[in-house]
This record gives C-alpha cells, sequence and structure tokens, in this order.
C-alpha cells in the first residue's frame, strides 16, 4: 500500500475527467461509511434518548411545520 504522499502525487497528476470519478467515488464511500455508522449507533441504542426527547417535545406540542 502506498503512503499518503504518494497517493496525494498520484491524484494531483490525474487528468481531469478520472479526478471527478474519483471524487464522486470518495464522496459515496463517505456516504456509505456514515450510513453505516447511523444505523450501528441505533442498533446500538446510541441516539434513543435523542428520539425519546424529540417524541416528548412533539406530543407536547412544541414543534411546528416547517
Amino acid at each position: 500500500m502506498s503512503n499518503l504522499k504518494e497517493i496525494e502525487k498520484a491524484i494531483l497528476s490525474l487528468p481531469s475527467h478520472e479526478f471527478e470519478k474519483l471524487k464522486q467515488w470518495v464522496f459515496d464511500l463517505d456516504d456509505q461509511r456514515w450510513d453505516e455508522q447511523i444505523e450501528q449507533d441505533i442498533a446500538e441504542g446510541h441516539l434513543e434518548a435523542f428520539a425519546q426527547e424529540a417524541i416528548a417535545e412533539f406530543e407536547a406540542g412544541h414543534c411546528r411545520e416547517i
């Protein structure tokens, strides 16, 4: 595996159309990892307190349409 400096150098040498493909791939990978982290946090109950707070606020009428 290349080190970060070698990867940076390779990226800088990419033609613009290949750079755009790489950029989209990185964005998609980041989105996928974010989704996986949220799913894991939900499964482990890390967001339960936030959900209960939001439900309580809604049921108390402390919300408005946006």
